[in-house]
């Protein structure tokens, strides 16, 4: 499908504006001219959660390849299903396409973390870890850069309502008689022993949830994006394209019914410490809890996310830093080779121990025996 992209221009010398997280506006590589991104009057908006649920069969993602002409080079090419911006692969320039899901971002979190800013970060966890193949320690010597990426994210929120039934554990002591070994010889003494005494209990307790984040994205694991660490969104911006500008970015492809189940198992966890804390006592069970959640609704979001990856011995390594936060996480491959070679020479101290050991208690029991007859 055939899509018009978008772009910003330098008023002083035409060339295309990029988003710089260290200043926070539309800055010029050329001239360096920079341009202010003026904020929207509208604020952000939340929509009800149950009428989108409704319409589901137009909330469903959409795969569509989209073919752009560069603005600049002219150059065609097809973008990644899902993807809204991109560069150039011919010549650079920021290329901004429209979105296709029923769904638009209604916010958006702005880089703060800037490309350099997150290589150090990446060259610091790097060199921290134990046991990591030379070839991985190489990757941050290359000109692989990090790639900054936009991803989805839905945020929901809800006030809950959950009525359970459960029990209450109070412990208590009873002494009893053991045998026990003292001093060489078998006693019998007597000890404390904690038993619990367990009483029924049932209750209800309420929370209001708000931005319960969920990932809406596929590019990278539910496992990394999860380790990200958490998002502040009360910074989050009304959605302008100018901050995708020189990144890439995506529509969702987890729809907006399965990003809520993950969300209810987010708040699951959550009501449950509630109801723990409503029982009391010294321990708890939660025989069944049902929850009824009101005021239901929900917005689509863009996170910033700066990512790369790296191959080894067939298998492809994803490392993602927070572009907000600085957070890293990613996965990490091991180097048996040094491993091996680490208890090899461990196995070799100890032999060198043991021998150098057994030979000089020799020698020097000779020389004590000469010297004492002597």
């Amino acid at each position: 499908m055939q899509f018009t992209p978008i772009s910003f221009t330098c008023d002083s010398c035409g060339a295309p504006l990029r988003f710089s997280p260290a200043t926070g506006k539309l800055s010029c590589p050329f001239c360096h001219n920079t341009t202010k991104i003026q904020p929207k009057d509208n604020l952000v908006e939340e929509f009800d959660l149950h009428s989108a649920l409704a319409e589901l069969e137009h909330n469903a993602p959409k795969e569509i390849n989209k073919t752009v002409a560069c603005p600049k080079c002219g150059s065609s090419f097809t973008l990644t299903p899902y993807s809204v911006s991109t560069n150039c692969p011919y010549c650079g320039t920021p290329a901004i396409t429209s979105f296709v899901n029923h769904i638009t971002p209604e916010a958006i979190l702005p880089f703060v973390i800037t490309q350099k800013q997150a290589r150090e970060i990446f060259t610091q966890w790097i060199g921290s870890l134990w046991f990591a193949p030379s070839a991985l320690k190489k990757l941050i010597d290359t000109d692989k850069n990090l790639t900054g990426y936009y991803l989805p994210y839905w945020t929901y929120d809800a006030a809950t309502t959950t009525a359970y039934q459960g029990q209450r554990g109070d412990i208590y002591y009873v002494t009893v008689q053991q045998r026990r070994i003292v001093n060489g010889r078998e006693q019998i003494v007597e000890v404390q022993e904690p038993r619990i005494r367990w009483y029924p209990a049932q209750g209800r307790v309420g929370r209001v949830f708000d931005d319960i984040t969920i990932e809406a994205s596929e590019t990278l694991s539910r496992k990394i994006l999860g380790a990200l660490g958490i998002w502040d969104t009360s910074r989050s911006k009304p959605f302008d394209e100018r901050y995708l500008s020189g990144f890439e970015s995506e529509e969702y492809s987890i729809g907006l019914d399965n990003g809520f189940e993950m969300a209810q198992t987010k708040m699951h966890a959550i009501i449950r410490g509630d109801i723990r804390r409503d029982i009391g006592g010294d321990r708890q069970q939660i025989d069944h809890m049902e929850t009824r959640y009101a005021n239901a609704t929900f917005k689509n979001s863009l996170f910033p996310v700066w990512t790369t990856h790296f191959s080894f011995k067939g298998k492809e390594y994803y490392y993602a830093v927070n572009g907000q936060s600085g957070v890293i996480t990613g996965e990490r491959p091991y180097s048996y080779t040094k491993i091996a070679l680490l208890v090899g020479c461990f196995l070799a101290l100890f032999m060198a121990i043991g021998y150098y050991g057994e030979h000089f208690d020799g020698d020097f029991g000779d020389s004590f025996d000469r010297y004492y007859q002597g």
